[in-house]
């Protein structure tokens, strides 16, 4: 007879320690088995030389290394379609339960409610927990119930809930013992995924005491590039949420602090408004009559518009995977007010090229600078691509860095007058939501 046994299963929490999900599956009745599956429904849409695959195999790779050395146990990998997956694994163990964290995305939960569907058939648990965020779902909204959809009165019932929060840690790392012993466990390489090592690399984050007591200073600067660089270890869970808040608290930093409390916020309006992902938060936007010219969208794509401040976002885009936060809210503002581009366009190129990207973040963000989402900023609020650069680059060494070429006779024209594209853009704008 087969030994019953546990099921974790990491997605988006790969760490060993403090690792809610992990924790509980280590403190049941039952051997654990970790497993982690390459979603073929998710892969299949990227580049074979997409960093974010690269980054979550060498996490995945060092995390075995590190439970082969020191727990003689292991990770098993799979490829496939999770439904498929479990099929198999189904027949293969006894299962008793399976144990995961939460996923707030709309395929993740689809995925997760066909899965728990299926284990339930075949009387196994399917058991799941919080731990990507602090605050999740419905746990910060109204008095009435309904969700906030203004950052700042959420912000303020966030920090005054977590007050009297009891923030427990979820030491995975102390109960390891309880992970199954190695045994002859599937494994991948990147091809067999149909992937290749990325040219591009995730960076380490930078979470230091200086970083956050200068954070407010310095965050709008992009040629200082002080920022944190967390997004896609936050994203892919290979840091805590929980140690990440503490630390801010530590530092007594509200903007650091409050960095973290935006990204709540949009995951909790995009799990109230699944919608949102492809259709703008405020319906009468979606009547704005966008000019999408493919040609301009190129330009604006590769950084050849002319100007040389979102020129330079894009190429530090294209060429590393980052954009600094403040040159994402001036690209993203050209693109949907100056060029009148549809923001959908914009949300699906960073999707494809952020290495931090997050779905409720990116729609969020990108629903901001069109003016079309929640909390957004009004759509006659146009950013003069021109002055930004004497608020946040006045000496030109982010320009210089990213836009070699933008005092030679090959740089671009600029692709629009600045003032012409304004007037358009109020005047379309108008006659859409009058």
């Amino acid at each position: 007879m087969k030994k019953s046994i546990n099921f974790f299963w990491f997605r988006r929490d790969l760490r060993l320690d403090d690792n809610v999900g992990f924790y509980e599956a280590l403190k049941g009745n039952h051997p654990v088995l970790p497993i982690f599956i390459f979603d073929a429904e998710i892969l299949e849409k990227l580049p074979e030389d997409d960093a974010r695959v690269s980054f979550i195999y060498k996490t995945l790779q060092d995390m075995r290394t590190t439970l082969q050395e020191q727990h003689n146990s292991n990770i098993a990998l799979f490829h496939g379609k999770p439904i498929d997956i479990f099929k198999d694994l189904v027949n293969k163990y006894d299962i008793n339960t399976v144990y995961a964290n939460h996923d707030y995305e709309p395929y993740a939960k689809e995925r997760d409610e066909a899965i728990h569907s299926f284990l339930s058939e075949n009387t196994i648990e399917f058991k799941t927990f919080k731990d990507q965020v602090i605050f999740e779902k419905d746990e910060i909204v109204k008095n009435d119930g309904n969700p906030y959809m203004v950052y700042t009165p959420y912000m303020k019932l966030w920090k005054a809930t977590f007050r009297t929060l009891d923030l427990k840690s979820s030491p995975s790392e102390t109960v390891l013992k309880h992970l199954i012993p190695t045994i002859d466990l599937p494994s991948l390489s990147l091809s067999d995924i149909g992937f290749k090592t990325s040219a591009q690399h995730i960076e380490p984050y930078t979470v230091t005491p200086v970083l956050i007591q200068e954070y407010e200073a310095t965050r709008n600067f992009p040629a200082k590039d002080s920022t944190s660089r967390l997004g896609p270890h936050l994203r892919f869970g290979t840091v805590s949420v929980r140690k990440m808040v503490e630390k801010a608290i530590a530092e007594k930093n509200e903007i650091f602090w409050q960095e973290l409390i935006w990204r709540e916020f949009f995951m909790q309006i995009l799990w109230h408004f699944p919608h949102t992902k492809d259709e703008s938060f405020k319906p009468k936007y979606d009547r704005i009559e966008w000019r999408n010219n493919e040609d301009e969208f190129k330009a604006w794509c590769e950084g050849k518009t002319g100007y040389p401040l979102v020129d330079a976002g894009m190429r530090q885009l294209n060429e590393t995977g980052f954009m600094h936060n403040r040159v994402r809210m001036l690209v993203g503002s050209f693109l949907c007010k100056h060029l009148l581009i549809d923001w959908r366009w914009g949300e699906a190129y960073f999707a494809e090229k952020l290495h931090d990207y997050d779905m409720a973040s990116n729609v969020g963000n990108w629903q901001w600078v069109a003016g079309c989402g929640v909390d957004a900023a009004p759509y006659f609020r146009i950013f003069n691509p021109t002055t930004q650069i004497q608020k946040f680059d006045k000496d030109l060494n982010y320009i210089k860095k990213w836009v070699s070429d933008f005092q030679e006779l090959t740089y671009p024209q600029p692709i629009v007058e600045h003032k012409f594209a304004r007037e358009r853009c109020l005047e379309t704008y108008k006659a859409a939501l009058n």
